[in-house]
């Protein structure tokens, strides 16, 4: 009589594998998540909120505001449409037509009745 049982082991040894590969296959589906978290956390939510402020602005802009084009042209609007924007540029009040879409930013332009503190 054997101090081993030697069915016993033989079956423990055929099992392992298999409780490996599950075992595996478990941590490589997780890391698979992390990754995707990370990514929509990094990439892709950032770049939403950079396009709806982007869309709140164009959607905000009225006339006397102004701006300035993505070419580097500053202006004033004097008048809006559903997609282009009339620009007046210069002191000698020249008019520009431009799309909407070409519009990187608003100008915060500060009156003198302005009480606000200055940024710093």
């Amino acid at each position: 009589m054997s101090l081993f049982n030697t069915s016993a082991l033989a079956e423990a040894a055929a099992a392992t594998p298999t409780a490996t590969a599950a075992g595996g296959m478990v941590s490589s589906l997780l890391m698979i998540v992390v990754m995707i978290a990370v990514f929509y956390f990094l990439l892709i939510r950032p770049q939403r909120k950079k396009d709806k402020a982007v869309k709140d602005m164009l959607a905000a802009l009225k006339t006397g505001d102004r701006i300035c084009t993505i070419g580097g042209f500053y202006g004033t609007i004097t008048a809006l449409k559903d997609d282009t924007v009339t620009l007046s540029i210069g002191s000698l009040e020249n008019t520009v037509v431009v799309a909407r879409w070409a519009i990187r930013s608003v100008e915060n332009v500060k009156t003198e009745n302005d009480s606000s503190m200055p940024e710093v």
